[in-house]
Parts: structure tokens; C-alpha cells; sequence
């Protein structure tokens, strides 16, 4: 009874029915304050992870100059079984055009592995590149392929390229060494070892490198670029992209030693003030080493960033340092590496 009374007597409990409008306002704006603090933290991320991908594509493509430029290098001048050495006491008279098609031209030009244009001076028009980034150095590297065409991993043999075939036959190495010419116009007729089967046939390359402004898709991106002759003319390909400088030092022997005695980055200017004077073919025939220096920069720019390093690039004809201070909004990483020239400086190693 009693406890009937109390329950009868207690007041009844309030529900919530609903939010009133400050309760509402206020959590609609720490709602937005979490939301913004979310979106902040996102785009702070998302901004990261770009510029990490920026600086790791950079890199990448930097590193990938610098090895295919130093592959190319160290095997600039090699010719297969072919002995060029005995060729080295008849330079050419002049430098060789590296744009000529002319096949004599190419056989002159045996013992010339490498020619350079510093800051670009004199660098061949007709090859057809287009849009040389100025004051940027010019390499042309002249050698064969490093496997016989058709061979197993190797290139097969292509009409119209040029070739060079090496007689291996005994009786016929003192009287044609070698036949130099254009796959189906010229008759290789050497044979291999057993004097009866048709020795192999190795591609010949002259390849020029070179910094072009564009990438070769209409794109205003500065981009390491080759040309090459492609059995008809000289074609431009596109390598990498983002490579916006490039200056190369040739370390020259002067005693035969097959080490560098000197570096200098414009062989032609120092070949009379060599001592003894040489001819500028000449000098280049001793150019035992090169030493790279690249600059590689980001593809696209970097919001609130300003690249106002500068950077030094080893030195110019004058012992002056290069230099490019860009004051833009991309990144960018210098690279330098010094590669032998393998073939050329073996040669000249006296024992």
C-alpha cells in the first residue's frame, strides 16, 4: 500500500524531444571545425605525396641520363675484331662531319670516337635536331654494336642501316681487314674463322647528344635527346625528360699512358697550346676520359617553392665555373660522374 502511494506520488520523468537551435548551431560548427582539420590533413598529404613523386621521378630520370650517357661512352670506339690502333698514326686532316652519310666519311672517322661542341659552338644543323637549348655542349659517339646482328639477343640485320663486317679468314685479314657500307648496297664478302662461313655484321652508330627544349610530343620540357641515322637521314629520339643542362669536361692523354693528363672542356681550343701542339683531331683521338655534369629538374613546378640555389657545373673554355642560378619554382639536382673511355684509353696504355 505504501509503495503504491509513493509511486502514485512521484513526478513524472522529462523526455528529450528534440535539439533547440543553439544546441544545433553549435554542433554544426564543431562538426565543421572537424571536417576542416580532415581536409586540411588531406590536402597537406596529397601535396606531399606529389612533391615526393615529383622529386623521385627527378631522380630517376637523372640517374638514368648519366648511366645511358656513361654506357655509351665506354664503349665509344669500339669497332668488334676490327684492330683500328694501327689506324691512329693517319688522323683525318680535318674533324669528320658526324652528319655525313658518305661512307668514306665514316672510315676517316674510325679513330675519332668522340667530338664535342662546347656550349653548343660549331654543332652540326643538318642532322636535324631541332631546338638545342643554348649554351648547352653537343657529344658525338662513334662506334659499332656490341653484338652481331641476327645473333641470339642481338638486333636483326636491317636494310639500308650501315654495317661493318670483319674478316676473321687468315688469308684474307692482311689484304681487306674490314668492309664498311650500307646493308644491301654494299657486298660483304668476308668470311669467319673457317675462311668458308660469312663472318657477322655489326651496326655502326653515330649517335649526337644533345638538351632540346621540348620533349618531341609539342611539350615545352627540356629533354635529353639523340640523333642517329636511321638508314636514310639523322632522326631525333627523345630519352629523358626534365635534363635542362649539361657540360662535359674530356680528360686528354698526353704520354700515352692511356690516363687523363689534362681536362679541359673545349678539346679544339686547347689542341695548339698542348705541349706538343696538336691537331685538333689529334687531341680528340687522346681524349681517354670524359666527365659528365648534368642538371635534372622536376616535370612540373612547385607551389610556393623558388629554386634560387646556384649550381655549378664544372668550368667552361676559360677555366670559368658554370654555372645556372634559375629562380624558378622547380626543383632540380646536379649530377656528375667521371666515365673511361675504355676502348680508346686500352689502346693507348703502353705496357
Amino acid at each position: 500500500m505504501t509503495a503504491r502511494l509513493l509511486s502514485r506520488g512521484a513526478a513524472p520523468r522529462s523526455l528529450q524531444q528534440g535539439l533547440s537551435l543553439v544546441e544545433l548551431m553549435i554542433a554544426l560548427a564543431l562538426g565543421l571545425i572537424v571536417l576542416g582539420a580532415m581536409v586540411t590533413v588531406f590536402a597537406s598529404s596529397s601535396a606531399s605525396r606529389q612533391e615526393i613523386e615529383r622529386a623521385s621521378r627527378q631522380i630517376e630520370n637523372g640517374r638514368y641520363a648519366m648511366q645511358l650517357l656513361s654506357d655509351d661512352l665506354r664503349l665509344a670506339g669500339f669497332y668488334g675484331e676490327l684492330n683500328i690502333k694501327p689506324y691512329y698514326g693517319t688522323p683525318p686532316a680535318v674533324m669528320p662531319d658526324p652528319c655525313s652519310t658518305a661512307i668514306a666519311d665514316w672510315v676517316s672517322a674510325f679513330t675519332v670516337s668522340l667530338q664535342g661542341f662546347d656550349m653548343g659552338a660549331g654543332a652540326p644543323s643538318g642532322c636535324g635536331g631541332v631546338s638545342r637549348v643554348p649554351n648547352t655542349d653537343v657529344l658525338v659517339i662513334r662506334r659499332v654494336s656490341s653484338c652481331e646482328a641476327g645473333a641470339a639477343g642481338c638486333d636483326a640485320l636491317l636494310a639500308n642501316y650501315p654495317y661493318i663486317q670483319v674478316a676473321k679468314c687468315g688469308t684474307e685479314t692482311p689484304t681487306t681487314p674490314y668492309v664498311m657500307g650500307i646493308n644491301g648496297t654494299t657486298a660483304f664478302n668476308l668470311h669467319a674463322r673457317d675462311c668458308a662461313t660469312a663472318a657477322g655484321l655489326r651496326q655502326y652508330y653515330v649517335r649526337v647528344y644533345y638538351i632540346s627544349t621540348d620533349n618531341g610530343r609539342g611539350v615545352a620540357v627540356p629533354t635529353l635527346k639523340r640523333m642517329e641515322f636511321n638508314g636514310s637521314n639523322f632522326v631525333d629520339t627523345p630519352l629523358v625528360e626534365g635534363i635542362e643542362n649539361i657540360n662535359f669536361e674530356y680528360g686528354v692523354d698526353l704520354d700515352d699512358d692511356g690516363s687523363p693528363d689534362v681536362f679541359t672542356p673545349d678539346v679544339a681550343s686547347y689542341a695548339p697550346t698542348a705541349a706538343p701542339p696538336l691537331t685538333v683531331p689529334q687531341a680528340w683521338q687522346r681524349v681517354v676520359a670524359v666527365r659528365i655534369n648534368l642538371l635534372a629538374r622536376n616535370i612540373e613546378p612547385s607551389v610556393n617553392y623558388t629554386d634560387s640555389k646556384t649550381y655549378t657545373l664544372g668550368l667552361d673554355a676559360g677555366g670559368a665555373a658554370v654555372t645556372v642560378t634559375p629562380n624558378d619554382n622547380y626543383h632540380r639536382h646536379a649530377y656528375t660522374s667521371l666515365v673511361r673511355v675504355v676502348n680508346v684509353a686500352e689502346r693507348r696504355d703502353t705496357p
